[in-house]
């Protein structure tokens, strides 16, 4: 009995009642005596009997869970995301199917495909570098499921949004070292498309006019995949182009501390001969020696707060009212420590 498999019907049969009881018994309906509900429930644990999900969905047009599309797992800005979307949506009653596009848009594009033919409820999505205004983003606003970009974003999407001020953090990120006395700053940027690396490009410009510090496009190194190998590429670069630099802006610390290891392998003394400010106070930038000042980048609450604005929406939608996409700003801070500090 325990092999067969379980389904209303074949519980209604052993217990020689219809469907509609053991339907009404299980959702705990009161027209049901309780005589009948405890055989219907005893039995059904028994039989290890799970509501057809599929069913649920067509009765509710809600499969409870929502989508989560971020470019890497491993970067521990995007793991702190994870764990603030995952908590937010277990207190709500939501499961989260998380998807890696490894930076790949013809992976984010099937992936899309994937969460719009499991019928999720809303998608949460940080775009790989490639993308912007695709016909993946598209089709999710055309099949009308609710969507909130965060920190890598596209404006041209109309859509939620949970960001930072990236242009104001990485302005005062370069206005730290212009206060350290730093007067020639390289930049190693991330890559052209995404709107938080031409946004903080463009607040290290504003510091560096502010200041009256000549803009130098030399002095910018542009990542293509944003990584540690990259940040001792650059650091190399830099040193042997441009030995007079005395300060560097960099898109994230874990290229940061690529330029820190390099520097450590070379016996550059940081910040005794250069100073160094990453971004995002990965727990990295706390270990390295020395300690790398970086901007405090809020990632858990990024995460909590992409959930709830998705739920809002997914309210919305759900009681067919009209909802107008809105944008978080969080706030950021410089944190100094070791490879700032003034000798």
């Amino acid at each position: 009995m325990v092999n067969q498999q379980a389904t209303l019907k074949v519980i209604a049969e052993q217990l020689k009642i219809s469907i509609t009881t053991v339907s009404k018994a299980l959702k705990g309906y009161s027209d049901v005596s309780e005589k009948t509900r405890k055989a219907v429930i005893d039995l059904a644990k028994e039989l290890q009997y799970t509501p057809n999900s599929f069913a649920v969905n067509l009765r509710t047009k809600e499969s409870k869970t929502i989508g989560l599309i971020i470019p890497e797992v491993v970067h521990h800005f995007f793991s702190n995301v994870i764990n603030g979307i995952i908590a937010e949506a277990e207190k709500n009653g939501y499961l989260v199917i998380t998807l890696q596009s490894n930076e790949s848009l013809e992976l984010e594009k099937k992936q899309v495909d994937l969460l719009i033919n499991k019928r999720v409820d809303g998608i949460i999505m940080s775009l790989s570098n490639q993308s912007n205004f695709d016909s993946h983003i598209k089709s999710i606003i055309n099949n009308g499921i609710p969507l909130v970009l965060f920190d890598k974003i596209s404006k041209l999407v109309n859509c939620s949004k949970v960001l930072i001020d990236d242009q104001k953090a990485a302005f005062d990120a370069v206005e730290h070292l212009i206060s350290k006395g730093c007067k020639k700053i390289a930049h190693i940027r991330g890559p052209i498309n995404p709107q938080n690396a031409i946004d903080r490009f463009l607040g290290y410009k504003k510091a560096l006019e502010k200041n009256n510090i000549p803009f130098d496009s030399k002095l910018v190194y542009t990542c293509t995949n944003v990584t540690f190998e990259e940040g001792k590429q650059f650091a190399k670069e830099i040193i042997e182009q441009h030995p007079e630099v005395d300060g560097i802006f960099v898109i994230t610390d874990l290229v940061a501390v690529g330029v820190l290891a390099y520097f450590n392998e070379i016996q550059i003394k940081v910040p005794q001969q250069i100073k160094i400010i990453g971004f995002s106070n990965w727990f990295m930038s706390q270990v390295i020696t020395p300690k790398l000042s970086t901007v405090d980048q809020p990632s858990l609450e990024m995460g909590e707060q992409s959930f709830n604005l998705l739920l809002e929406e997914m309210v919305h939608k759900k009681n067919k009212t009209a909802f107008v996409p809105r944008t978080v700003l969080l706030k950021t801070s410089v944190i100094e420590r070791d490879s700032t500090q003034n000798n």
